[in-house]
Formats: C-alpha cells, structure tokens, sequence
C-alpha cells in the first residue's frame, strides 16, 4: 500500500515537472517512518523519478540549460550545508509547510491571465534565488522544485511549462548533494526503499507523459498550486498533532 502509495504522488508531481518529495515525507510520516530515515528516504525517491523526468524533458529539448546554470550551481553548495543541518521534527513540518502553502497562494493570484514569461531572470537574481532555494532544500530534503517554481512563474521569468521543465534537473541536482549531506550526519535511507524506488519511478513515467502531452500551461500551474497547497497542510497537520 505505501509503494502504491509513493506511485501516486509521483504520478501527479512529475505532470508538473517534480518529483514529490513534500508529499514522501508526509506519507513517511503518516506510516510513523523514524525521523532519521525520512530526509534520505525521500532524496532518493526524489532522486529516481527525477532522473527520469530529466531524461524525458532533455530527450524533448524542453529544459532551458541556460537558465537553469546559475540556478544550479548557486544551490549545490548551500543544499550541502542545509543538508548537514538537523531540524527538530516538529519545527520542519512547521516552517515547510507554511513555506508551500505561501507558494500555493502566490501560483493562484500572481498572474492568470498570461502564462508566457515576459522577463530576462537577473544574474544576481538567479544566483541569489539558486542559493537560498538550495539551502532550503538541503534543509527540508524536498529536492526544492516546489520553492524554486512559484518564484519563477510568479516574477514571470518562466511560464509554467518552462518552470516544469527546469525543476525535474534542479530537482535532481540538489537531491544528490543532499543526499550526501543527509549521511554524513548519519541519516540513513529506510531498507524498503529499492521497493518505494519502484513505485515511485512508475508514476514519474506516467505523471511526465501526462504532463507533456496533455496539459496546457493554465493547468500545469493550477495543478501545481493544489500540489503546495495539498501538502502544506499535511505538514502543517503533523507539526499540529
């Protein structure tokens, strides 16, 4: 049921390009997974349905390599040290959680009557955002495409297409690094994971072809936004109980 479970999510994360780890953890918590297994855990399911996510968008010519360069490698050394930071449990689902359902919010309002981007990203605003993102991501384990892609479509640097398409590789990238960071602290991933892997790269296949194929750029974004929403308020459930 748990890897039936971890498909699903990333089934309706990959349509817009993420691979889930918000929802991971909330259903890591929700079957009482040790706090020490949750982080890593996570990063590696994030890891394989973002892999393949990749691959899919790059196979399309759809990631903008360019702009997503300074993004990624301003956040890899910041994921590193947030990665190496262990956040009482209760304070995490807090802060993240409360994080993603301001994303959420900043989606539906901050534009709905164009999706197409109409400004060049800053260099120093690239780096900037790559930085503090990554350091979030490293900190929280959720790969930090749901903090990166409200930022971009909200300041109209990339539609939601172009955002759904550049989260799957920062994604990726800030995962790996985490990852490392999570076990050099001592955390370490639960022993059933090669099975959750499985569950989880199945929905990414599907959830990406459904999201390439199908989905207009309106959708992608008010997708997106229940996406936050739904698992802001699991997190901030958690830290409530």
């Amino acid at each position: 049921m748990l890897t039936a479970g971890f498909a699903i999510v990333s089934l309706l994360y990959a349509t817009v390009g993420h691979a889930g780890g918000t929802a991971f953890l909330a259903l890591m918590a929700f079957a009482s997974f040790p706090p020490n297994e949750m982080r890593p855990t996570a990063l590696l399911l994030n890891i394989v349905a973002a892999t393949y996510s990749t691959w899919l968008f790059d196979r399309g010519s759809h990631i903008d390599w360019v702009k997503l360069k300074p993004l990624l490698i301003a956040s890899l050394p910041t994921t590193l040290l947030g990665a190496s930071i262990v956040l009482a449990e209760d304070i995490y689902h807090a802060v993240t959680g409360l994080v993603l359902l301001v994303a959420a919010v900043v989606l539906i309002v901050g534009r709905s009557s164009r999706d197409a981007p109409d400004r060049v990203t800053p260099p120093w605003a690239a780096i900037s955002m790559g930085a503090g993102v990554g350091f979030i991501s490293g900190l929280t384990g959720v790969g930090g495409g749901v903090f990166l892609a409200p930022i971009l479509v909200g300041m109209r640097w990339a539609s939601p297409r172009q955002t759904a398409a550049l989260s799957a590789p920062f994604i990726l990238g800030n995962s790996a690094v985490g990852l490392i960071g999570t076990l050099y602290v001592g955390q370490v991933p639960s022993s059933q994971t090669w099975l959750y892997a499985l569950g989880a790269l199945a929905g990414a296949m599907v959830g990406t072809t459904i999201g390439l194929r199908w989905f207009s750029q309106a959708a992608t974004r008010y997708i997106l936004a229940a996406v936050l929403g739904s698992a802001g308020v699991q997190l901030v459930a958690f830290a409530a109980r």
